[in-house]
């Protein structure tokens, strides 16, 4: 510069640009949940997708093995109600059978999914910024599995806990603190866990026991309201009729359990479908912990551990629960630590 001007001195030679600002540090303004989701599988990567994007693993085949006797029971209502239908009005009883054994169809076809997880599940399509943080952390974890992402439909649960579900045939929820408040990590491992019920088959062959057994339970729910509704004077009368309907629904349950299983079955049956259940909760955490996320799956069942209730369940409580508890899940997830 000139000592008596403003100007440059042109023998000062070139004056070096300004330097830029300081750019601002992302984490300073990152959300709760910003974190360190690698993206192994960015827009210029090939995803190859496995052959087989389902199965029916062991845990699948079980639920369906031990429901069968609420399968049979619920088919021998079916098949009494078509028998009426065709003594009142002479439509063959075939026809509302076959309907019903068609109807398991359901479980796949996308607008009944769609009405099941809002009103059966109570769940809701997520909010544009949800959408767009759930889809991310869904396409990374299907492409690491070799799974097609597009095909299941993302939903989100109003609730203030961490939890999700994989329902129906193409139905994954995860709840609206999880994905306020769980890292991308973390996310990814319940996201994962959710993915492995769906193609080992968990969800659907669930769904497929309890819609075959709905018309069981339905003759029984029907039979105790109709008794309770009942004024004082025939209400005797209709608690014995009652009783005995549901002894003898209660009695076929019991036939054919012994029919196909035995006796001592009859006794280990919830038991052993609870077993089951918890089976399948180790598989989902496996498929998980096979992906990578076993770290941060471990991460949020200690999460869960801490916010919840002491774990003081009686043993045949235990043994009935669906879930396993969370120190079995861990120990489990070990081998992959």
């Amino acid at each position: 510069m000139s000592p008596t001007s403003g100007t440059p001195d042109p023998g000062d030679g070139p004056v070096p640009p300004p330097s830029p600002p300081p750019e601002p540090d992302p984490a300073a303004s990152a959300p709760p949940w910003h974190d360190d989701l690698v993206h192994e599988h960015g827009p210029g990567r090939r995803v190859y997708y496995t052959a087989h994007q389902r199965r029916m693993d062991i845990t699948a085949l079980g639920q369906l093995a031990l429901a069968l006797p609420a399968f049979l029971t619920s088919a021998l209502v079916v098949l009494l109600v078509g028998v009426l239908l065709e003594i009142g009005t002479g439509v063959p009883f075939w026809i509302p059978v076959a309907l019903w054994a068609a109807s398991g169809a359901l479980v796949f076809h996308r607008p009944t999914e769609d009405l099941l997880a809002r009103y059966l599940f109570g769940l809701r399509r997520p909010m544009p910024q949800e959408a767009a943080r759930l889809e991310s952390v869904w396409r990374e974890v299907t492409a690491i599995a070799g799974v097609e992402g597009g095909r299941y439909r993302l939903w989100v649960e109003e609730s203030d806990g961490i939890d999700a579900l994989a329902a129906a045939g193409h139905v994954v929820g995860v709840t609206r603190y999880a994905l306020e408040h769980l890292s991308s990590r973390r996310l990814a491992a319940v996201l994962a866990h959710e993915l492995g019920h769906h193609t080992g088959g968990h969800a659907w062959s669930l769904l497929l026991c309890h819609w075959y057994g709905l018309p069981g339970r339905l003759v029984r729910r029907v039979l105790r309201a109709t008794a309770l509704s009942l004024v004082t004077p025939v209400r005797c009368a209709a608690y014995l009729t009652g009783g005995v309907l549901l002894l003898a629904l209660g009695g076929l349950d019991s036939t054919v359990v012994r029919i196909l299983y035995g006796l001592p079955l009859l006794l280990v049956l919830p038991y052993l479908s609870a077993a089951v259940g918890r089976r399948s909760e180790l598989r989902a955490d496996r498929h998980a912990a096979v992906l990578g996320f076993a770290p941060e799956l471990a991460d949020v069942l200690e999460t869960l551990r801490a916010d919840g209730p002491p774990e003081h369940e009686s043993v045949p409580a235990r043994l009935l629960s669906s879930h396993p508890d969370v120190p079995t899940r861990l120990h489990h997830l070990r081998r992959y630590l």
